[in-house]
């Protein structure tokens, strides 16, 4: 008896070897690796954001930096530049507060700017290219006014000097710049930004 359980025990372990998944020569093809990259688009997502309009650029947030996307603002046919600078602006703004596509969310991008900001040109003693928004700048969080500082400052609504002149309704106003470091880190850096003097 015992010289049999000792004869049992190498079967024992070579079945108990072979439990498990049996190769297959039957063809399983499930289709190619989810390669989607983040804060990538492909042509088609792009398209479908394209528009009728003034071709501009608004920043998102993607992973933890600021990326530009291609967006679209309607202007009137024969707006003075005074005019056009603010219906840029407001056009910007709600970009920047409109829910990304579903592609765009799809690919990691997404936005802090809140609904409903507006705009206005400057008041008498401003200087020309002022932008006064209806919510103070230093209400906003600083993803927010990450946004709105690499978004306004990169776009026809500015004197295209890499800077935006912002206030609120009434109060002091700052010159912010838009960096490299900004954009890379959006959440931990303040915009570089120094009081505007006769405002």
């Amino acid at each position: 008896m015992t010289v049999r359980r000792l004869l049992a025990l190498p079967l024992l372990g070579a079945l108990l070897a072979g439990c498990g998944i049996r190769a297959t020569e039957v063809p399983t093809d499930f289709g190619a690796a989810p390669s989607r990259v983040p804060c990538t688009l492909t042509a088609s997502d792009l398209s479908t954001e394209a528009g009728r309009g003034v071709p501009v650029q608004v920043f998102l947030l993607c992973g933890a930096s600021l990326v530009a996307v291609d967006r679209t603002v309607r202007v009137p046919e024969g707006t003075p530049d005074a005019r056009r600078r603010v219906i840029v602006a407001q056009g910007l703004l709600d970009q920047l507060a409109k829910s990304p596509s579903p592609a765009e969310r799809s690919a990691g991008y997404t936005t802090y700017v809140p609904g409903g900001l507006g705009v206005s040109g400057p008041r008498p003693k401003d200087p020309e290219d002022t932008l006064r928004l209806s919510t103070p700048p230093s209400r906003l969080t600083s993803y927010a006014l990450a946004q709105l500082v690499c978004t306004l400052s990169d776009s026809a609504a500015t004197e295209d000097d890499g800077s935006v002149i912002l206030g609120g309704p009434d109060g002091p106003l700052r010159r912010y710049e838009c960096t490299d470091e900004l954009r890379d880190h959006p959440g931990s850096t303040q915009p570089p930004s120094g009081e505007v003097t006769g405002a």
